[in-house]
């Protein structure tokens, strides 16, 4: 019996379950994303931004622009993929929060040190704090993604989720509501900064899309709607069509601007860009109508929808993910730009 098990059963039932879980699986241990090259004489350190390899020939590939976080592991996966935690201060909207990563097995492999990645921002319902729920593996979300890749259904996206509100009492609407913290700023302006300043991402919107459930669902389509010029994709699951947050009292206006019924329309008026929506929805749970309601009176010109019905799905991130599984990962993936390896 090696000392550290010995160890480990002298501290009883508490410590072995400590020893298991936390001591040995890396969790709060430092992470790097990204394999990089030793630094050329004369060049600083591997550790900047200016260290990784050069990107490819396409002019869209965005390399790390700096300055990196510090993440900490937080989950690995059985292919050894690490899901990591940092803290992030966003310039544009003066929130701080915390935001968890997840990056496929091909973010490291040298065959794809010079491309680009797309990045798929996943919002959790409910209160959205101090957590988002598609950092835990339970779910599947990273899992089903490595399923897919495999399959060749789905793209190795990395996985951005950050917490969707600035605290448990309200829900924002993932908007700049007047009076309060900015979180239609921290979703839309500081999280993709964020992840463009820590990975090798693209700079054209075909490299960014959303994922959501219930209320995140609501902000994706809302974010993919007024921003058509950075994102071009949303996997919306059981979520509303209309912002309800009761922090909109006494600002109709504001609200109007966060609406995706006016967005859309605003967008069609206008003839573009085309944006996509795959709204998932489980066959035991109500709002069905919602969405085919949005889809025949706005899923027309550059607003492509359709709608997943999640056989026996009810209104949770298990079923939502079975559905990303059986079509929507395959959907979205068809919409957005791959990562390119190099050849040989």
């Amino acid at each position: 019996m090696s000392a550290v098990v010995a160890l480990a059963l002298l501290l009883g039932g508490g410590g072995f379950a400590a020893w298991k879980l936390d001591w040995f699986s890396g969790n709060g241990e430092a992470v790097t994303f990204g394999k990089n090259p030793p630094p050329a004489e004369g060049t600083s350190d591997a550790g900047s931004p200016s260290a990784e390899a050069k990107p490819s020939g396409d002019p869209d590939v965005l390399m790390p622009t700096g300055p990196r976080s510090d993440f900490k592991q937080t989950a690995k996966l059985d292919d050894g993929t690490i899901i990591a935690k940092t803290r992030v201060a966003g310039a544009k909207s003066g929130f701080e929060g915390d935001v968890w990563v997840w990056a496929p097995k091909q973010y490291d492999d040298p065959k794809y040190a010079k491309s680009g990645f797309p990045v798929l921002i996943a919002l959790p319902g409910g209160n959205g704090f101090p957590n988002n729920y598609w950092a835990d593996t339970s779910l599947g979300l990273q899992k089903a993604i490595n399923e897919g890749v495999k399959a060749g259904t789905s793209l190795p996206y990395i996985v951005i989720m950050p917490v969707l509100n600035p605290d448990a009492k309200y829900y924002y609407d993932g908007s700049d509501i007047p009076g309060q913290a900015k979180m239609g700023t921290w979703i839309a302006e500081d999280v993709p900064a964020f992840a463009k300043a820590n990975f090798r991402t693209y700079k054209s919107r075909d490299g960014w899309a959303f994922m959501g459930s219930s209320s995140g669902a609501f902000v994706g389509m809302k974010t993919v709607l007024q921003h058509p010029d950075k994102f071009k994709a949303v996997i919306a699951s059981g979520g509303e069509i209309v912002p309800d947050s009761p922090l909109w009292k006494g600002h109709q206006a504001e609200m109007d601007a966060n609406n995706p019924e006016k967005l859309a329309q605003k967008l069609i008026d206008t003839k573009g860009p085309e944006v996509y929506i795959n709204f998932q929805i489980g066959t035991k749970e109500s709002g069905k109508e919602r969405m085919t309601k949005f889809q025949q009176q706005y899923g027309k010109g550059p607003i492509k929808t359709t709608i997943r019905d999640i056989q026996n799905g009810e209104h949770n991130g298990w079923h939502y993910v079975r559905g990303m599984k059986e079509g929507s990962l395959e959907w979205v993936s068809k919409v957005l730009k791959a990562p390119k390896p190099e050849a040989g």
